[in-house]
């Protein structure tokens, strides 16, 4: 929490409501329900938009709430949307009422950041509701569709006065796709306080700066793990830093494990992440794989009192060259929740530990990993 004060300027908040979510149906509901009760602005900022009929459920809600006067806010990014939306989708929801702005356009050569993406996923809705985590608007999120079987995601949906750092973070971004001078302070000084217990602390990450945000409040949980860690991801392609830690949490007794995809939604990716894999078990890391499907959540909890969660991949993509977000909780009733559901997570997964610790791989297999890890930092 001292970190993300100091360092990047991202409040604690106490007077704040959490409710996690481990099931994409669930989550979808809830957010459908928040938005019919929208009275001022909805703003939403995404990776991923596909025009399938999650989103087209949604899409009503929103031009319903335009045409009743509520500020409607839409933007997603040209590369992650690329394949499921066009152009003459972004100009449909704004002949609809829905200000819609694509962000960092895919143009190559002429665009010299091109690898920079969007890779948050947030609702904002009337400054005092916000949804985070890692479903992006279409089908799979919400388990409508299964192209890699069972998918499993997180998210959280916050209440009371952390919503403010959420719409800090939308405006962050919608002012670089938007040539017009906006005064937002209106849409911060908003006031909601609710009950409750603990602590939350949204924050995001900007591959623009020096500081490594993510990754290093990844680096203070490894290091002050004392009992149990474990994380969700769906890629991991770690720095050395990131690995050494991981192993030195291990070596002094933190019983570490990482839950990865049992079913790959890219399958070189997916190759370069079990690479890392020997070099971990090793050490004493544990590893598991998700056997029903794709595990696309983002989550850490740490001894059981203090957790994260967000859009942040232990990859170098979010890591480094990407806009990510993620929140931090402590002493919430979420925290245990991520803990129960990660514990669930672990029985339908498979712990592959003693097969990469002890090399039962051939040789060809290990080869081919090492030339896969080259173009790791790529990935």
């Amino acid at each position: 929490f001292r970190y993300l004060s100091a360092y990047e300027d991202w409040p604690v908040y106490p007077n704040t409501r959490v409710r996690y979510f481990g099931d994409g149906a669930e989550t979808l509901e809830a957010m459908k329900a928040d938005l019919e009760k929208a009275e001022k602005f909805i703003f939403m900022e995404y990776f991923i938009v596909a025009d399938n009929s999650a989103f087209q459920e949604i899409r009503e809600i929103l031009v319903r709430k335009a045409r009743q006067g509520v500020e409607v806010r839409l933007m997603y990014d040209d590369i992650g949307s690329l394949g499921f939306v066009n152009l003459r989708f972004a100009r449909g929801l704004s002949e609809d009422g829905i200000r819609c702005r694509v962000f960092n356009p895919a143009v190559p050569v002429v665009n010299l950041f091109l690898n920079h993406r969007d890779h948050r996923k947030t609702t904002v809705i009337d400054g005092k509701v916000g949804y985070i985590g890692g479903y992006n608007l279409s089908d799979e999120y919400f388990g409508r569709a299964r192209p890699y079987g069972v998918w499993k995601d997180t998210g959280l949906r916050l209440e009371g006065e952390a919503v403010r750092s959420l719409t800090a973070s939308f405006f962050e971004l919608w002012n670089v796709t938007t040539k017009e001078d906006e005064d937002f302070a209106r849409y911060l000084n908003i006031c909601h306080k609710v009950k409750s217990e603990g602590f939350v602390q949204p924050f995001n990450d900007n591959p623009l700066s020096e500081e490594r945000t993510a990754e290093n409040v990844y680096l203070n949980l490894i290091a002050q793990a004392e009992k149990t860690l474990y994380i969700t991801t769906p890629y991991l392609i770690i720095t050395d830093e990131m690995s050494r830690a991981l192993r030195l949490a291990a070596k002094r007794g933190v019983d570490v494990r990482i839950i990865t995809p049992g079913i790959p939604d890219k399958k070189v990716v997916f190759a370069i992440t079990r690479s890392y894999y020997s070099g971990l078990a090793r050490q004493g890391v544990r590893i598991y794989e998700y056997t029903p499907g794709f595990c696309h959540a983002k989550c850490c909890v740490s001894d059981d009192f203090i957790a994260t969660c967000g859009t942040i991949n232990l990859d170098y993509r979010s890591l480094y060259h990407h806009f990510e977000d993620g929140c931090v909780m402590y002493g919430t009733q979420a925290v245990q929740d991520v803990k129960k559901d990660l514990d669930g997570l672990l029985e339908r997964s498979r712990e592959v530990t003693g097969l990469y610790r002890d090399g039962q791989q051939s040789l060809l297999i290990r080869i081919f990993r090492c030339v896969l890890r080259l173009a790791a930092p790529l990935m």
